[in-house]
């Protein structure tokens, strides 16, 4: 199915959100994620289903002064 991620379009086989962070070799202890523009807990990862056409974002915190 296509998806769309960080902003670009890819193919994933992937059924929940953390096949596809595993299919992307991201680490999940070490990212937030946004499906559709809503915040999904770490806990949800495995069961959060993923769509064609969902769009997510998966942001790395940054630290700095």
């Amino acid at each position: 199915m296509r998806i769309e991620l960080n902003g670009r379009g890819i193919e994933t086989a992937a059924r929940t959100l953390a096949e596809l962070l595993q299919e992307q070799q991201i680490d999940p202890a070490t990212v937030a994620t946004a499906l559709n523009g809503e915040f999904v807990p770490r806990a949800r990862y495995a069961s959060q289903r993923l769509e064609a056409g969902n769009q997510l974002e998966v942001l790395s915190p940054m630290q700095g002064g």
